[in-house]
């Protein structure tokens, strides 16, 4: 009563429930006018509005991510009446009026609605949908490239970001200096890309060319001679410093750049970049045991030289180009081709839509950099965290999942993170190894899980597999969740499904009942129904058949022969009573129940499947 304000409980009302009567506080609140509500709405949203960087201007305090000049806020044709406070006594009136782009159409307008809103901004060359500056830029950049008989490099993330640079897009083609057009066209296109913002093109054998497009946000009276010039001088300036760095880079060799390495922390607690590159060529040796046709020389060879163009000029002033370059250093000093791709492919795959490296010696470098971070990084605690993940630990896992399975790798992935973690001689340990192999098989496991959810697959199969233990060759595992997802999707599955959870929630009722576990094997003289006796040898003959359908890795055998257990299953539910008042029958039922389990959980934990 006193928190809803009740002077007496008469002022309540007394209602009839499911759960009986209850007394029910009925207000009448008075509605206000959308005119009223919406200036208020505009300003919590306003003030609440999260930005990753944001500003405070003038002498006041709010902040946003860029100085606000006006709110436009318009409501059924009229302006809504409101402000929002800057501080020091310095505020932004709402008003009914926006102006177009600064240069082309800087004079302000009236605005009626959203329709006219758009419609005027439009007249005043500003496209305010990104989709459609976004097509208006692929468009026009097509139309310029078929000119000059060449192809548009497609980077959807570029288009991205300078259809949101520009509010008027005018694109532009300039042509580079063929002077620099023998440079790596990886450095072409990251200097277009990168410093630039620029589009490259490609001529019809798919090798770089000599134009660019860029995307100007204005309408040159000249048509943008001027513009084109100008930042055809600035590329220049960029490609003059790309070849320098091209041409310095390739007098020094990548094996002696080894020792710069020792003066690059990798991390505080897990030492420099020549320690981790010491402990790949550890792990190197351990994989290529398990990665067939990988050349263990090789692999070695490749571990000790991939990060060795981190100290190169190139890669400092270009950090996209990390590998890159080092197979082109490795191919200049005369190293072998599947030395190079291994440096240039280790860090693969990057994220889903990055190719799988599939050479040996490449894979085998591959895994052991990132096993290497995944087991330092859980050695000294430093773990994701809910969405925080700033070592993406994440991308690593799925990195190495990925590797194994499209390589069809057949790897113990546990051992191989013991041998990872004794190498982690630097690191200052948060928890025994033991204790860390466990927790870095349970985030695999999580990462497995949703890798595969994007592939269709269902999470509760996987860890119904995962639940027995033991189980760390992922090439294995998998073929036991499609031939378990096969099974689930048969009418025997899934049939039997139902009836091993009715044969388990019976047990687990009168185990909590009785205060004891019916898991003890099963007495033959006490089978007196032919229906029990039936499932009795049924199981006997099923446990025998799946042992070795497992044994030979052959799971569709083994789900074949689970699915045979369905009709006595059936049987044994429709013709015998658990519960018999005879106390030895009773026990041997519930001991027989507890053998479907047993059996069934030889090829995956049912309790772990939903539904």
């Amino acid at each position: 009563m006193k928190a809803n304000g009740l002077g007496d409980i008469s002022e309540a009302t007394v209602r009839e429930t499911e759960k009986g009567e209850f007394y029910f506080l009925v207000r009448s609140i008075q509605g206000r006018e959308s005119r009223v509500v919406l200036p208020e709405v505009v300003v919590e949203a306003a003030e609440k509005l999260p930005w990753p960087k944001s500003m405070r201007w003038a002498n006041g305090s709010f902040r946003w991510v860029r100085p606000l000049h006006g709110v436009l806020a318009v409501f059924d044709g009229q302006p809504l009446e409101g402000r929002i406070d800057l501080g020091s006594d310095t505020a932004i009136t709402f008003q009914g009026r926006s102006v177009g782009h600064r240069f082309l159409a800087p004079n302000p307008f009236e605005v009626t609605s959203f329709s006219d809103y758009r419609e005027k901004l439009r007249s005043a060359k500003v496209l305010l949908d990104t989709d459609e500056r976004k097509r208006v830029i692929w468009e026009r950049a097509q139309e310029l490239a078929d000119s000059r008989g060449l192809a548009l490099h497609e980077d959807a993330d570029l288009l991205q970001e300078v259809a949101g640079l520009v509010e008027w897009p005018v694109v532009l083609m300039g042509t580079i200096d063929k002077s620099f057009m023998d440079l790596p066209p990886e450095v072409l296109v990251t200097t277009l890309k990168a410093h630039q913002k620029y589009f490259s093109t490609l001529d019809r054998k798919e090798r770089p060319a000599a134009g660019f497009l860029m995307v100007a946000n204005i309408e040159a009276g000249d048509g943008g001679k001027t513009i084109v010039s100008g930042n055809e001088r600035v590329l220049s300036a960029r490609l003059s410093d790309a070849r320098f760095f091209w041409d310095q880079d390739r007098g020094t060799s990548l094996e002696s750049r080894g020792a710069a390495l020792r003066d690059i922390v990798f991390h505080a607690r897990l030492g420099t970049l020549a320690d981790k590159v010491e402990r790949m060529g550890t792990l190197v040796g351990e994989l290529a045991a398990f990665v067939p046709d990988c050349d263990e020389e090789a692999a070695l060879r490749a571990a000790r030289l991939c990060k060795a163009d981190l100290t190169s000029g190139m890669v400092g002033e270009f950090p996209e180009l990390q590998g890159v370059m080092g197979r082109y250093y490795a191919l200049h000093d005369g190293e072998r081709e599947t030395v190079a791709d291994a440096i240039k492919e280790h860090y693969a795959p990057q994220g889903p839509g990055d190719d799988c490296p599939r050479a040996p010696v490449s894979v085998a470098v591959a895994l052991a950099d990132k096993l290497d971070t995944l087991s330092g990084f859980w050695a000294i605690g430093e773990k994701p965290t809910g969405s925080k993940d700033p070592f993406s630990l994440r991308r690593s896992a799925l990195g190495v999942i990925r590797l194994i399975l499209e390589n069809d790798l057949r790897l113990p992935l546990t051992q191989l993170i013991e041998r990872a973690l004794d190498a982690q001689s630097a690191a200052d340990r948060d928890s025994a190894s033991a204790e860390v192999v466990a927790e870095l098989m349970t985030f695999f496991a999580d990462r497995l899980k949703v890798a595969l959810r994007d592939k269709g697959v269902r999470h509760d199969h996987v860890a119904a597999v995962f639940a027995l233990g033991g189980e760390d060759d992922l090439v294995r595992l998998m073929r036991r969740v499609d031939a378990l997802s096969n099974f689930l999707e048969d009418d025997d599955g899934s049939n039997l499904l139902v009836a091993h959870q009715r044969a388990t929630n019976i047990v687990r009722i009168e185990s909590k009942k009785d205060g004891k576990v019916y898991d003890a094997p099963v007495d033959g003289t006490l089978l007196t129904e032919q229906e029990e006796i039936d499932l009795y040898d049924a199981l006997a003959l099923a446990k025998k058949e799946v042992d070795t359908a497992l044994a030979a890795e052959n799971f569709v055998s083994a789900m074949e022969t689970m699915a045979t257990l369905r009709r006595p299953v059936d049987a044994f539910f429709d013709r015998v009573t658990v519960n018999s008042e005879d106390a030895g029958l009773r026990i041997n039922r519930l001991n027989l129940l507890s053998a479907i389990d047993s059996t069934l959980s030889r090829v995956a934990d049912f309790t772990k499947i939903e539904g």
